[in-house]
């Protein structure tokens, strides 16, 4: 469809798909989900002055063809940002770094999948220098699906880890379909941002190349198409929790170092920020100091975590309080949640864990000598008989979890 007619001369576009949203001149979008059907509301849209409507079984493919077109009329530099873990923590990170020079805009929360990346997308104004587009996925093709949509200009894939299993059918799964973007960027002449100490990353671009170039590649063929960078150190006095977040500093550094930000700057910006919604935050409570990472979890995401906090490298100063791990189950592993579930369990023990409460019943099916919880209900009863006190507490799990819940009782 030519959307010329909605978008040309626009200097934004205000598009919702909640009808309770809708204000004169805006696009209502009409979307059909398992509880709702937002083409109940379409005449009620249209009387609350909806300047367009686009509803029936294609809303979702005509909403993202709206917003190609719209990222087409504006044409600037979209930076599009995926990885298994610290995707969104890097997003943040480049926005803080880039925002000090750059008119920006940058995906808002989670909003990285095939309806998030569309909405994202409409939301860039004509004001806007850089946008920074976040991708999710959790089936193959999903990134191939969304850069087709959002066209990025320029791409950064944090790392590759065991998430989503159940959808990607296995870690190989999981690096070819985080490798769709490199293919877009490599056949679009674009530049990959990426870090040169993980051999995962090292082997999906090589692949990537490989078919590029019908096999046959050489220096000069990928020079200004590849920007490198190293996971380096932490660097002090920022607000983030885990040495595990230094390959994301770093990313946001070499970022901004290529659209002109002095490391000074960067560095600077990286200090400013501070992380929210139960991501890598760092609470002091009345009783314990908390690490809160609840806000997604998988394999490699858990395994790291537990290794920065036993190996003190999450930046608490009060080293001299036992360990305790508050750990939920990790979700969408289909066949691989027994073994992750298990290797988890033998990480603590390995790491003779002061103390463990664990939640969701995945746990019950290890040997997992600690306590198991069906649900964060349950887990919150027990600490209210049983609170602990002078602790450096690990809280992390699956958003499904919901441990968060728990923070009041630690």
């Amino acid at each position: 469809m030519d959307w010329r007619f909605l978008i040309e001369g626009k200097e934004s576009l205000h598009v919702t798909t909640d009808s309770r949203k809708v204000v004169p001149g805006c696009v209502f979008v009409a979307l059909k989900g398992e509880h709702f059907d937002g083409n109940d509301f379409v005449e009620q849209a249209r009387k609350d002055g909806a300047a367009y409507v686009i509803s029936g079984r294609d809303a979702l493919p005509q909403l993202q063809n709206l917003a190609r077109a719209w990222r087409r009329e504006l044409g600037l530099p979209i930076l599009g940002i995926t990885g298994t873990n610290g995707k969104t923590t890097t997003k943040e990170l480049c926005a803080a770094v880039l925002g000090t020079k750059y008119k920006l805009y940058y995906t808002q929360g989670n909003l990285n999948n095939q309806l998030g990346v569309p909405l994202t997308l409409l939301s860039i104004t004509r004001a806007h220098e850089l946008a920074i587009v976040e991708m999710g996925a959790s089936h193959p093709g999903d990134i191939r699906e969304l850069v087709e949509i959002a066209e990025p200009d320029y791409g950064l894939i944090t790392n590759v880890g065991r998430a989503h299993l159940q959808g990607f059918g296995s870690f190989e799964g999981v690096k070819r379909t985080k490798a769709e973007l490199y293919d877009y960027l490599l056949a679009h002449n674009g530049t990959i941002f990426r870090n040169a100490d993980n051999p995962y990353l090292e082997e999906m671009l090589g692949d990537s190349l490989k078919k590029w170039s019908n096999g046959s590649i050489n220096d000069q063929m990928v020079n200004g198409k590849i920007v490198n960078y190293h996971t380096g150190t932490m660097p002090e006095g920022t607000h983030l929790v885990g040495g595990y977040n230094a390959e994301n500093v770093s990313a946001a550094i070499c970022v901004g170092a290529y659209f002109g930000v002095s490391g000074e700057t960067a560095l600077a910006a990286v200090r400013a920020y501070v992380p929210s919604n139960n991501r890598s935050q760092l609470m002091q409570t009345e009783r314990n100091t908390v690490v809160v990472d609840a806000y997604n979890a998988n394999p490699t995401s858990m395994m790291a975590a537990i290794e920065a906090f036993t190996n003190n490298k999450s930046q608490i100063t009060d080293t001299k309080k036992p360990l305790a791990f508050v750990l939920g189950a990790m979700r969408e592993l289909g066949e691989y949640s027994h073994l992750e579930h298990q290797n988890i369990v033998n990480m603590l023990l390995e790491r003779k864990a002061e103390k463990v409460l664990l939640v969701g019943g995945e746990y019950k099916e290890t040997t997992a000598p600690y306590p198991v919880f069906d649900d964060v209900e349950a887990l919150c009863r027990y600490l209210e008989k049983e609170p602990l006190c002078g602790y450096r507490i690990l809280l992390k799990g699956s958003r499904s979890n919901r441990l968060e819940k728990a923070i009041p009782y630690l």
